[in-house]
């Protein structure tokens, strides 16, 4: 397991959408979503957005403030079996979104069984249920993801201080 590089790492939001507002989590995994893709624009990574059944579940949360990034409509629970899917050529992902323990699970198992580096911050997940949200972080731990957070990816991703891209990541995450 290696830290998150730019050039290497690429960012999966995976269906932030209306029909799960009224779970508990929902709000700060929102915000801890719309850090990473504002994260990523910044830096230059790639990102990817998928919406599960939108026709069903509604949009994705306006809060996440989505501009240029890619979004990927799916019935299928993991966006990796979604026609249209892409790393871009990246061998990092980090994957965020709802639920933990269904699509974020089955996302993440799939980018591992490819090879994919898999980086979880565990303030950008959620589920339904908080017994839910643990053993899905817990069984994509022991799968291979490396658990981290929202702050901890996007400083690995800057490397330093000093850049021209440091005040802004600094002000995401304050």
């Amino acid at each position: 397991m290696s830290l998150l590089h730019r050039e290497r790492a690429a960012l999966v939001v995976i269906d932030v959408q209306e029909g799960f507002r009224a779970y508990e989590s929902f709000d700060a995994v929102a915000q801890s979503c719309a850090k990473l893709l504002a994260g990523a624009r910044i830096l230059g990574l790639p990102a990817l957005v998928s919406e599960q059944y939108p026709k069903g579940l509604g949009c994705s949360a306006p809060e996440l403030g989505i501009e240029h990034e890619a979004i990927l409509e799916k019935t299928v629970f993991s966006a990796v079996r979604a026609d249209g899917f892409s790393l871009n050529g990246r061998d990092q992902a980090i994957v965020c979104g709802i639920e933990t323990h269904v699509c974020v699970s089955q996302t993440a198992h799939d980018l591992l069984a490819r090879g994919v580096e898999v980086h979880v911050p565990a303030d950008a997940v959620g589920s339904r249920h908080s017994l839910d949200y643990e053993r899905g972080l817990e069984r994509l731990q022991r799968a291979g993801a490396i658990v981290t957070t929202v702050e901890s990816a996007l400083f690995e991703l800057l490397e330093r201080a000093g850049t021209p891209e440091f005040k802004p990541i600094q002000q995401l995450i304050l």
